[in-house]
Formats: C-alpha cells, structure tokens, sequence
C-alpha cells in the first residue's frame, strides 16, 4: 500500500501543478493580438508557446478530472446501487475502459512521439523550436491516466472498508441531476 499512497501523492502533485498551467495559457493567447497589432512581433511565438503549454495543461486535465471524478457518468441504474456496489463498478470500469485506452495511447503513439522527440520537432507554419512538446503531452496524458487507473484498481474505496459509508459528494454519480419524484 505504500506505493499506492506514493503513487497516489504523485499523482496529485503533478495535479496541482498542472492546474496552474491555465494562467500562462490565457496570458501567452491573449497577448498574440496585442504583440501581433501594437508590437508587431512575437505574436506567432506566443502562439506556439501557448499551444505547448496547453497540451500540458489538458494532459494534467484529464486525470484531475478523473481523480475528482466529475467525467459524465450513466446514472440510470447505478443511482440506487450501493457505495460499495458503484466502488465495484467503477474499478471495473477502470480496469476495461480506461487502462486499454492508456496502454494503446503509449504504444500506437510510439510511432508518433518518438521520431518527434529524436527530431526535436519545430512547429511546421513558424519553425519555432518545440512542437515535440505537444507531441510528448499525449505519452504524459496517458501515463498519468495509467497512473490514476493502478490508484483507482488498487486502492480500495472508503465505502468498502466502512459498510455504514455514504456515497462521497466529489462521486461523479452524485451529482447527476435528481430524477423526476426524487427526495
């Protein structure tokens, strides 16, 4: 379990971090106009730096929202399941759906990522150093989902180990709009 729980604070380091990348973003796209109209210079280098900076920032995006566990969930069934049962289901998930899709990010973007990463690729319209950069994104976006998937399968659920446990509130299946009669 220890490496779970270092695996995990890893994880939501890289988390953390991650959501500050919205900042420079905004910043480095919202300058382009006044760089490009006011400067006239540097505004397709901000440009090509905020597309890298945003790969990262949707690469970490994607597993904080799995780690929230805000993605969309299908709630008809499951809503009067037990904690436990949708714990159960979720793993479940996890293991069949998410794990595949992050072992075949790695393998079938190998063609993609590394001649990208040994040629140090440039952006294509500006020549500007570090579009490889995105490239490596789709490697980060998919370890780290494979990183939250080991957690998720791992570690088990507060509902299984408590039987008396409410459903957490940051349950993606929770906050689906109550159905029609309900409470």
């Amino acid at each position: 379990m220890f490496a779970i729980g270092f695996l995990d604070r890893a994880v939501g380091f890289v988390v953390s971090l991650g959501r500050w990348l919205a900042l420079p973003v905004v910043v480095l796209l919202f300058l382009q106009w006044p760089l490009r109209d006011l400067v006239r210079a540097y505004s397709r280098e901000a440009n090509d730096i905020g597309q890298w900076v945003f790969a990262l920032y949707i690469a970490v995006s994607f597993t904080a929202a799995t780690r929230a566990r805000t993605h969309l969930a299908a709630d008809a069934v499951a809503h009067d399941y037990a904690p436990g049962t949708r714990a159960r289901i979720w793993r479940l998930g996890v293991l069949v759906a998410l794990v595949p899709w992050a072992l075949f990010l790695l393998v079938a973007g190998k063609n993609l990522v590394l001649p990208s990463i040994a040629l140090l690729e440039r952006f294509p319209d500006t020549s500007n150093p570090g579009y490889f950069l995105i490239k490596i994104a789709l490697w980060f976006m998919a370890g780290l989902a494979l990183a939250q998937a080991v957690i998720d399968i791992a570690r088990p659920q507060e509902s299984e180990v408590r039987p008396d446990a409410k459903a957490t509130p940051s349950s993606s299946v929770d906050r689906v709009v109550p159905r029609p009669g309900a409470g």
